[in-house]
């Protein structure tokens, strides 16, 4: 469905994808890069049968009617922004908030500055944006992690991806967990990119917000927390996996795949809805608010 939120600062309308029973809890999925609400394909049919309802927005950049150029439009207040005046669209007070890389860190930022419309939080791949700060100032192993990062925020970033039918583009997710993901699983992201300004957006992301830098100083999370973390992911340290228990002041839960790549919503889809539901059931059903 199309949603246009009211009182965002630009004029914005996203493709946003509800399913799910409509009597179930809401789950907002908050995909990363290089995605698009397809991420979820695999989770989302799980956590319906398990009767939440899910709702998962293509976010700023993806969808063509929020696809704003001015760089500063997408900092992090600006995607929390966004992800707050869908729940409003669709009358949803509170949600548990889930999000996969980027859309991780949005999750943390709401749960942290907006603790009230988050019941609870799953976080994959990417920790408390605080913690990660911390073990790049003072970790060698996440200054090497973060490499990656410098490249993104580069000007010829995009063209190099882009260049030769994107064969960097599709070689980027085999980078990142080779042979993980199938050829329909990369070539639907590869396709969403490929298109007219979408992979210019998406690195805005990185140029609006420092990770290596400015301090973001997101603050403590006080809601239930889960935090799935990769050990085999190449982008974060284990100082900063460790550090992120230090910035969730509300209940806490760590759990390490062994072998799953950074793509954890595509490869290991159970084990990711098994943790969604597990964390959901921590606190008491509420009257569902979405109409």
């Amino acid at each position: 469905m199309k949603i246009t939120p009211n009182d965002l600062t630009f004029d914005l309308t996203f493709d946003v994808a509800v399913d799910g029973p409509a009597d179930g809890e809401p789950v907002l999925l908050l995909h990363g890069f290089p995605h698009n609400k397809e991420s979820w394909t695999e989770t989302a049919p799980l956590l319906h049968a398990a009767g939440l309802r899910t709702i998962a927005p293509d976010q700023r950049g993806y969808s063509d009617g929020a696809r704003p150029t001015d760089v500063d439009a997408y900092r992090l207040e600006h995607l929390a922004a966004d992800a707050l005046g869908i729940l409003d669209a669709l009358g949803v007070a509170d949600a548990h908030v889930v999000g996969h890389d980027w859309g991780a860190a949005v999750a943390w930022y709401l749960a942290a500055r907006r603790p009230d419309r988050v019941r609870t939080l799953t976080a994959l791949a990417i920790p408390h944006l605080d913690a990660y700060q911390h073990a790049y100032r003072v970790d060698e192993e996440q200054q090497h992690s973060s490499q990656y990062v410098e490249f993104l925020v580069s000007a010829g970033a995009a063209d190099h991806f882009l260049a030769d039918d994107a064969v960097e583009l599709h070689g980027w997710f085999n980078q990142v967990g080779e042979g993980v993901l199938t050829d329909a699983q990369i070539a639907r992201y590869v396709t969403t990119h490929t298109a007219p300004g979408v992979l210019d957006a998406a690195l805005n992301w990185y140029r609006a917000n420092n990770l290596l830098g400015e301090d973001l100083a997101f603050g403590p999370v006080t809601v239930p927390t889960t935090f799935v973390y990769s050990r085999t992911d190449t982008a974060v340290s284990e100082l900063a996996v460790e550090k992120t228990a230090e910035h969730v002041t509300g209940p806490y839960r760590l759990v390490t795949l062994e072998k799953t790549s950074h793509w954890q919503p595509q490869q290991d889809p159970d084990t990711v809805a098994a943790e969604i539901i597990r964390r959901v059931r921590t606190v008491p059903q509420a009257t569902p608010t979405e109409n």
